[in-house]
């Protein structure tokens, strides 16, 4: 599967999208900025410098901070795709963000969805 076109959209351009998906379901953006900190290791700062400068899906994860240690136990169904059996590693990152977003839109507990 040809990866790049995704790899290569800018994060700030779907980063809306996140927070009204989560918005519709009477979710916040700083819940959706909270999975993304605990995911990624990004701060409040961070985040919005990578996106005030529209750095790609690439860019993004490969300047985060520190990738959660938990992120094996995100499992399930995202887009058709098992997300633990997604082979790139970067794909399987990106899809870790949207299973969460999902989890949270669906009415996840927090405590659940960042797996304590």
């Amino acid at each position: 599967m040809e990866y790049s076109r995704v790899f290569k959209m800018s994060f700030a351009s779907v980063y809306p999208h996140y927070v009204s998906k989560a918005e519709k379901k009477g979710k916040t953006k700083q819940e959706v900025d909270t999975i993304i900190f605990w995911l990624t290791g990004y701060d409040k700062v961070a985040l919005e410098k990578q996106i005030t400068n529209r750095v790609d899906f690439e860019t993004f994860f490969a300047e985060a901070p520190a990738m959660h240690p938990n992120t094996n136990k995100i499992k399930g169904l995202i887009c058709g795709y098992r997300v633990e059996d997604i082979e790139n590693k970067l794909m399987q990152q990106i899809r870790y963000l949207d299973k969460l977003i999902d989890e949270l839109a669906r009415g996840k507990k927090m405590k659940s969805i960042l797996r304590e």
